[in-house]
């Protein structure tokens, strides 16, 4: 039966309570981890947000009628106890923080019973992920969630604390927008009052932070939820929070040292990390041909090497003809790796055609110098020697290479290198490699559009130098853009804004857009824009990848208090779900089949 809390006052958290409190009188309140009766006393560990607390019952001093309570606990009742801070009898419990203290219980109270959970309340848990999504309410109990999403308020509060000591002003955007075609793919909302039309999600508040800028805010931010419907994977949801800024009056070197600070503050005051500032930059161009990503993971070497004049005229087809095509030759040594088996080495072939190579070719120098091969064969000794030359190799070492596009083999060895780096236990999670990459492309190559899309968004600043080529070799154009990476992970990016309008009509050219094209999608930006824009410039970072990095987990829902799994579906709440076919009225739809 439960009972009231009626003249019971929580004093105390149970995680809070230590050494320092031994002989008061307190009160605490939570969920019971487990409850062991061993005859004349009871153990029960009492668990809250803050942590887990001892509490001992024994009949003289909590009387019968409690005893007979603390009897009857079971895991996940909820319960309040009155007792004196003690310490503790037996052996101090390295594990947890009131490890040295108990509490004897005086009063308790059973405030709400509970059925057996479906699983475990305890860290780490081994339980599969879709039991424990759909029970979320209850998985939110374990603690290493609790300490993940305690985390997220730690950091976002640190994050408002910087912004306002640095001048910036929050100012909330809407949610209900119109579509725009370039981007990902937007959720829909349907108007019941505008029939047949439709608000988009927003995802992200772009076209309303500039206009912010030229409304004369000057600095804004805004700690932004955001929508896409794009397929999932480990580090995507559709629906995300970002860390939102742009600043008037400023060119890309403003933007990276506040963005900078508020890092290096964020991750100090949160989890004592220190981050060396300034930060490491490189370009695009040098991320892409050392690394093979336009976000590397620079915690261990393993770069890409371009041996293409090296293999040029070789006797290897495949060589030879992915050169003919226009392609490129590259590749990674492995060091120490050249006895690897070979059912490993073909499992890293297989790995390589997943990102649509058609293999990797390998060459192993051997302890005693000599070669084992893929190709070995199709070339001279000289060629051999000079391949494994322009690699660096030694005896020892695992060379791995792959011949295609540029842009093929940029993306398999890039991917291929954190593959083996993580199967060879060469990733430090206590280590962060924070960089800035800077220059990145203006524009991509759409082949399915069959046109230039923009590698960020139509209102992203070229490089001065660049302008004069906008038209005629478009993808030559370089970005005032700019993204943060830490160790593999994009954790945000911007770039400098177009603020003069005929760079602003000439980028809409170089991207296929009509005048009056543009004007339908971006008609009220570009009215703005007519009544004095200053210069300005911006950045987001991704809230819930800077969380995981912080809290060391690699999966995206651990950070997210109830997030969707890989189709954007809710286990707990069976969401997306039908709605009756009067609201559908309403709305002037038809659902087919």
């Amino acid at each position: 039966m439960a009972e009231s809390m009626k003249g019971m006052k929580r004093t105390h958290r149970c995680g809070e309570l230590s050494a320092a409190n031994i002989g008061e009188k307190v009160t605490v309140m939570g969920w019971v981890q487990k409850q062991r009766n061993k005859g004349g006393i009871i153990f029960v560990d009492l668990r809250d947000r803050a942590g887990i607390l001892q509490v001992i019952f024994e009949e003289a001093d909590c009387g019968a009628e409690n005893f007979a309570k603390a009897e009857k606990l079971r895991s996940e009742f909820v319960a309040a106890v009155t007792g004196r801070v003690e310490k503790r009898a037996g052996a101090v419990n390295e594990n947890l923080a009131t490890g040295e203290i108990e509490v004897r219980a005086e009063e308790v109270r059973i405030l709400s019973e509970a059925e057996t959970p479906p699983f475990p309340i305890e860290e780490n848990s081994r339980t599969k992920e879709e039991l424990r999504l759909k029970y979320r309410y209850l998985d939110l109990r374990r603690p290493d969630l609790q300490r993940n999403l305690i985390l997220r308020s730690r950091m976002t509060a640190a994050v408002h604390a910087f912004l306002k000591e640095e001048g910036f002003l929050e100012v909330e955007t809407p949610i209900l927008n119109k579509s725009t075609p370039e981007g990902a793919r937007d959720y829909l909302v349907p108007s019941r009052i505008h029939q047949g039309c439709f608000y988009a999600l927003p995802q992200s508040p772009q076209i309303f932070k500039q206009l912010l800028m030229c409304s004369g805010y000057d600095r804004y931010f805004q700690i932004a939820r955001c929508f896409r419907d794009e397929d999932l994977r480990a580090d995507r949801q559709p629906e995300f929070t970002q860390i939102d800024l742009e600043m008037s009056f400023v060119d890309m070197e403003d933007v990276l040292d506040v963005t900078e600070r508020m890092v290096a503050r964020v991750c100090k005051e949160t989890v004592g990390l220190e981050i060396p500032l300034p930060l490491k930059r490189m370009t695009w161009d040098e991320a892409m041909n050392r690394f093979g990503s336009d976000k590397p993971d620079t915690r261990f070497g393993m770069e890409l090497t371009d041996v293409s004049e090296t293999v040029k005229g070789c006797g290897f087809g495949v060589f030879t003809g992915a050169l003919e095509a226009g392609g490129s030759v590259r590749g990674i040594n492995v060091k120490g790796q050249a006895e690897m088996p070979r059912k490993k080495i073909d499992a890293l072939v297989e790995f390589a055609k997943g990102y649509g190579v058609k293999g990797l070719a390998y060459l192993a120098v051997l302890p005693d110098g000599s070669y084992k091969s893929s190709f070995a064969k199709f070339m001279s000794e000289e060629e051999l020697k000079n391949l494994v030359a322009a690699m660096g190799g030694e005896p020892g070492d695992l060379l791995l290479f792959a011949a295609d596009k540029l842009k093929l083999v940029w993306s398999v060895l890039g991917a291929l290198r954190v593959e083996l780096a993580r199967q060879l236990g060469m990733l430090d999670e206590n280590q962060y490699n924070f960089l800035w990459v800077t220059e990145f492309p203006q524009f991509e190559w759409s082949d399915e559009e069959e046109r230039y899309v923009a590698m960020h968004h139509p209102f992203t600043m070229p490089m001065e130098e660049d302008l004069d080529i906008l038209e005629t070799e478009p993808g030559k154009v370089r970005a005032k853009a700019y993204d943060i990476v830490v160790n593999g992970m994009e954790l945000g990016g911007g770039s400098v804004r177009i603020f003069q309008s005929d760079i602003q009509e000439r980028m809409f050219e170089a991207l296929g857009f009509t005048k009056e094209k543009a004007h339908e999608q971006f008609g009220f930006l570009l009215d703005a824009f007519k009544y004095g824009v200053p210069p300005h410039a911006g950045l987001a970072i991704g809230l819930e990848r800077f969380v995981m990095l912080l809290a060391q987990t690699d999966n995206i829902r651990d950070v997210i208090a109830f997030p969707k799994i890989k189709d954007a579906s809710c286990l707990m709440s069976d969401a997306p779900g039908r709605v009756e076919e009067k609201q559908l009225e309403e709305l002037h739809l038809q659902v087919t089949e």
